[in-house]
């Protein structure tokens, strides 16, 4: 398989930062917040590949800094250090060192997020619809008629009824939204595609069906994702490979049916544990 990203000694701390914040912060110290200066160490030094078609995820407790991880490398959040390569067929982009306009034509075209809030992915001032047009009206679509047609598509292939395409996000339920998040996120069919917490706060059977739309779309299409979550369930379902982190530091990496049939690290073992 091609590798579509590599990321090497990813950092990202929110605040001033001092010479003491690394290694007053992390698992050891059992806290993420420099006791020197106050600042944040939200991830350091995290490296990882991904290849093209392959489900990673990034596993831990809220504030471990795995959505730190997924902002940084869809351009939300600037990263303090480290390097990002975005393999995109014989072209490679240096991530972090492209400029604001390049940032976002990587964001437009071969990125796709989706959020843990629909407010951060969806504009609820236009329809579900609009939403999906306005990142269409980015690519090669210009006719009127196609891009409501692929609209139109996008949301039947994500569940959503062809005669609510006009109406406002805002009447829709938490698991519809997450819906329209996923077709937008795909308008622009992108190699790779960000899912944070996507599941979190819907209903089991709502959940479920999110999940299969995920797994379909990747057996489909096959776009690489990264997956972010708590949820040991979603982890076991949707990725081959885990990555699990603790107070911003990435203490143990694998095959997911390895870290979660036989943990090493005792964080590990206890979030399998509580999930049994």
């Amino acid at each position: 398989m091609k590798k579509i990203l590599e990321v090497r000694g990813l950092t990202k701390i929110h605040g001033r930062g001092c010479e003491l914040c690394l290694e007053s912060t992390g698992p050891d110290m059992d806290t993420n917040i420099c006791p020197h200066c106050g600042s944040v160490v939200a991830c350091h030094n995290i490296s990882l590949d991904l290849h093209e078609g392959e489900i990673l995820g990034i596993m831990g407790e809220s504030g471990s800094g795995k959505s730190t991880v997924v902002k940084t490398l869809f351009f939300d959040d600037a990263p303090t250090a480290g390097e990002a390569l975005f393999f995109d067929g014989e072209r490679q982009w240096d991530m972090f060192a492209l400029n604001a306009a390049q940032q976002r034509w990587l964001r437009n075209h071969r990125f796709g997020m989706v959020y843990q809030n629909p407010h951060l992915g969806l504009n609820f001032n236009v329809s579900a619809g609009g939403n999906i047009a306005e990142r269409l009206l980015m690519s090669d679509l210009a006719h009127y008629g196609e891009i409501r047609e692929r609209a139109r598509s996008l949301l039947a292939r994500t569940e959503v009824l062809a005669e609510r395409m006009d109406e406002s996000p805002k009447k829709f339920s938490g698991g519809m939204q997450q819906r329209v998040q996923i077709a937008k996120a795909l308008a622009t069919q992108p190699p790779l595609l960000y899912l944070d917490e996507v599941t979190t706060g819907l209903d089991l059977s709502v959940q479920a069906r999110i999940l299969d739309l995920i797994l379909e779309i990747q057996q489909e299409l096959g776009t690489a994702m990264i997956v972010v979550t708590h949820d040991l369930g979603v982890i076991r379902l949707l990725t081959g490979r885990t990555i699990v982190m603790k107070y911003g530091r990435v203490i143990e990496s694998g095959l997911t049916d390895q870290i979660l049939e036989d943990p090493q690290h005792a964080y590990t073992q206890r979030l399998v544990a509580s999930a049994l």
